[in-house]
């Protein structure tokens, strides 16, 4: 059994259900059926990564998508599509977070994004009645305002600076082999969240 005081979570496919296949079949509601093509020339421009990091704002992600569309869709359509990734949050896992928060030192790191986050809060609202999606923790960590990304090393040492805690009394959870290897490097505690699996289930959690 892992010793640890601190547990840092992941946030997508972890404590919210994501679908990005949700974002294509958006835009072919639209009309717009070359998405993969899209999705590649965005990627090549790094503005997925750029919005993640905070290097550029939401206005100049949305009119860089409205661009490559060739005006193919409105920026209203393109925030809904990007949004429509995010779908509800599990509330079970988000009760035994609190649950947690009660023992341990609890945080959240995640890559996300300026539009996303508002989004995530605007559900979280609606669905558990619960303002701000940082109420769960002792500190939430977003790419966004850090400027860094996991699986980057520096991303994780940052959080481990500012929060004052080692990564040998941390537990790490995410749903990406990548991150998770990062975390472990640096000496972290982990566990690679399969798509099956709830937090609030894993023995290494249970209370």
């Amino acid at each position: 059994m892992y010793s640890f005081k601190n547990i840092l979570f992941d946030l997508g496919a972890v404590l919210i259900n994501i679908n990005p296949e949700n974002a294509q079949k958006y835009f072919s509601s639209l009309g717009i059926d070359d998405y993969d093509f899209h999705f590649k020339k965005l990627t090549e421009k790094n503005i997925f990564n750029d919005l993640e990091t905070g290097k550029i704002s939401p206005d100049q992600f949305l009119n860089s998508i409205k661009v490559q569309l060739q005006g193919a869709a409105s920026e209203i359509e393109i925030q809904n599509a990007w949004n429509a990734i995010l779908m509800d949050f599990r509330a079970e896992s988000m009760k035994h977070v609190s649950l947690l928060s009660q023992r341990y030192n609890v945080y959240l790191l995640s890559n996300t994004n300026a539009i996303h986050l508002n989004k995530i809060n605007q559900i979280l609202f609606k669905q558990l009645g619960i303002s701000l999606l940082d109420n769960y923790f002792k500190k939430a960590y977003y790419s966004q305002l850090i400027g860094l990304r996991k699986p980057e090393a520096e991303i994780y040492q940052y959080v481990l600076k500012d929060a004052g805690i080692s990564a040998q009394e941390t537990f790490f959870i995410d749903d990406l082999p990548v991150n998770i290897e990062s975390a472990q490097k640096l000496g972290f505690k982990t566990h690679l969240l399969l798509p099956d699996q709830r937090i609030e289930k894993l023995e290494t959690l249970q209370l």
